[in-house]
């Protein structure tokens, strides 16, 4: 019987209906097609972005579809939670025919927008495809340089399994805080002693976790326009270039919404914002933290509720910082100030 008190007088709690928090500023569109686009960016009107760095366009393209741009560059994801988005990059390429005749080249530059954007240096990889093939890429400001090599006498199987370690791949990284780079091509050979297999090399930035070697056969030709081959490369993100310190200071221009805290990101410059533990949201909105929900089983609440029972200080009659919810065969527990 006490049990079944126990549990009636949960129910007696009153409640407040649970509602998922939103990701942009009031009247602001919070999709571009088909992607999410979170505050601190916004689109369509400036006054939805945090400022300026962080307004994205969201236009038609020629076949009428809605597409999010950075630049030139479309825009495939954005991530609050990492500091990150993704963009489709066109691959560099070089290419001759069997008499060592170039026929098509195409080299690229890519210069960030201005405000606090890098390409990541965790989850980036220069990366060269052929076999008769070498690259190189600089920044801007030729501050910085690298170059791969790319050789094979044979036509090489380029399957997931194999590792981009030089023979028809090759990899190298970048440092820290890049904001521009340029890359493109050359050959030894003209690729006449591959030309049986290999016709074209590649050079591309490209995120790790979307790369697979397999979707670059060395018998791949190039396509230019709307059919050219991208590569997914992510590019991380500040709300601004100070400490927190300096931010917390400046508390008009303090990123952080309530229930919120600054954070430095590994990129070793600037801060994030991030929600305090027991919050979830987006944490660059005033009120975009909130409390998150956990499960809790039976036994947990009963004994919660006999605290309640024995504390009368902490019952529903007051300002409880606890919420119940029934969902199917268990509860709810939302933690969190009110």
């Amino acid at each position: 019987m006490w049990v079944f008190l126990l549990m009636m007088s949960i129910l007696l709690c009153p409640v407040a209906a649970s509602t998922a928090s939103p990701d942009v500023k009031p009247g602001c569109h919070d999709k571009c097609g088909n992607v999410s686009v979170p505050y601190p960016f916004g689109i369509l009107e400036r006054s939805c972005a945090m400022n300026d760095d962080f307004f994205l366009n969201c236009s038609s393209n020629d076949e009428g579809h809605t597409e999010l741009l950075d630049g030139n560059n479309p825009v495939h994801n954005i991530s609050v939670l990492e500091g990150i988005y993704t963009v489709g990059i066109e691959a560099a390429f070089d290419c001759y025919n069997k008499s060592g005749t170039s026929t098509d080249s195409f080299a690229q530059s890519v210069t960030l927008r201005s405000g606090p954007f890098m390409f990541s240096d965790t989850r980036n990889v220069f990366t060269v495809i052929g076999c008769d093939t070498y690259a190189w890429m600089t920044n801007n400001e030729f501050t910085y340089g690298a170059a791969c090599l790319s050789f094979c006498t044979k036509d090489v199987n380029m399957s997931d399994g194999n590792p981009c370690s030089g023979s028809g791949c090759c990899q190298t990284s970048i440092p820290k805080g890049l904001k521009s780079l340029d890359y493109s091509l050359s050959t030894s050979n003209d690729y006449t002693n591959v030309s049986e297999f290999n016709l074209c090399g590649f050079a591309f930035l490209v995120d790790k976790h979307s790369f697979k070697i397999s979707d670059w056969p060395l018998s791949r030709k190039p396509k230019r326009g709307k059919d050219a081959y991208t590569t997914e490369v992510v590019i991380e993100w500040v709300v601004q270039n100070e400490t927190c310190e300096q931010a917390k200071a400046n508390r008009s221009a303090y990123a952080c919404g309530a229930n919120a805290n600054c954070t430095y990101p590994e990129i070793g410059q600037g801060y994030r914002c991030s929600c305090n533990e027991g919050f979830e949201g987006n944490p660059y909105l005033r009120e975009g933290c909130q409390g998150k929900l956990v499960i809790a089983s039976w036994y947990d609440l009963i004994i919660m509720r006999m605290q309640v029972m024995l504390f009368p200080v902490f019952s529903c009659h007051v300002q409880c910082s606890s919420r119940f919810f029934f969902v199917g065969s268990i509860l709810r527990f939302e933690s969190g100030k009110r």
